[in-house]
């Protein structure tokens, strides 16, 4: 058994003060060891899933007697901007400062970027403190096995296609129409883990949107789209032929595509508040992000 397994087992709250805590770059051979930990506070991330992320950026790992007990990383986007996120305390470690202590180390490593979270009800306090401020957005994560979808089809004018790794460079225009970010490393990976279908129209893409394994079971995300008349079809195409399998969307709060998720047979799972420390950035449109790659990434 784990020595976080057999923390929570026997109830282990107090920490000894000889037992000294180090911080280090995480490794992509800490995915194990990460989604070990996330699963023991309920969180879905497989080894695969961690492996991608880190992949993508920075972070640190604290550990306590060769025992890793926090992580905490951050992705850039360009240099002015970038996300933070996968900040996850063992519980029983929680209370001694370990949060803070990796919040202030990734934040010298990100240096001048304004940066963008999504915060939890027990992290947002810390956040604060840190000079983080809630900006009036947020995401409500749905999930759930999805009913029979029928196969949709475009409105007048457009078409679907199946996207590739050659598209990169449109997909990285519409994205950065729809969030102001450079995030071209995160959707070439993207690529090659996922399904990607564009939307266009008079041979230009309008949206597109990527399906991938993630958690226990697939995820729909990034889509992006003009409105969501489109985003429900670029949505509606993964769904369809997916009847009992289990599929999470994470959308931005005040979504309208929400009740059109349940009826489809996705709940909503909890709510998170986004938060930045900088400016946020400016998206030019007319693309708009309809659904979060993961929360950690935006």
């Amino acid at each position: 058994m784990s020595s976080l397994a057999s923390a929570a087992g026997t109830g282990m709250t107090g920490i000894a003060a000889s037992d000294a805590l180090t911080l280090r770059a995480i490794r992509i051979d800490d995915a194990a060891s990460c989604a070990e930990l996330s699963r023991y506070v309920g969180w879905p991330h497989r080894r695969e899933d961690w492996e991608f992320v880190i992949g993508l950026g920075h972070g640190l790992v604290a550990e306590r007697n060769g025992e890793l007990v926090a992580t905490g990383q951050w992705w850039p986007y360009g240099e002015s901007h970038a996300t933070v996120g996968m900040i996850i305390v063992a519980p029983e470690q929680q209370g001694a400062g370990i949060g803070k202590r990796l919040m202030q180390e990734l934040l010298a490593q990100a240096g001048q970027r304004s940066l963008m979270l999504n915060a939890t009800v027990a992290g947002a306090p810390l956040y604060v403190r840190l000079g983080f401020r809630s900006w009036g957005g947020g995401v409500r994560q749905y999930h759930g096995h999805a009913l029979v979808v029928a196969e949709p089809a475009p409105t007048l004018g457009k078409r679907l296609r199946l996207g590739s790794p050659g598209d990169l460079a449109m997909l990285e225009r519409l994205d950065r129409e729809a969030t102001g970010l450079e995030r071209g490393p995160v959707l070439a990976a993207l690529l090659k883990c996922g399904e990607c279908l564009l939307l266009e129209q008079a041979g230009q893409p309008v949206g597109f949107s990527i399906l991938r394994d993630f958690g226990r079971g697939k995820v729909v995300g990034p889509v992006v789209a003009a409105d969501e008349m489109d985003a429900r079809t670029l949505i509606a195409c993964w769904l369809h032929g997916r009847a009992g399998q289990f599929i999470r969307v994470d959308l931005p709060l005040g979504s309208g595509l929400g009740d059109w998720l349940v009826q489809h047979g996705l709940a909503p799972a909890g709510d998170v508040t986004a938060m930045v420390r900088g400016d946020l950035p400016v998206a030019s449109g007319p693309a708009r992000l309809h659904a979060l790659v993961t929360q950690a990434l935006g």
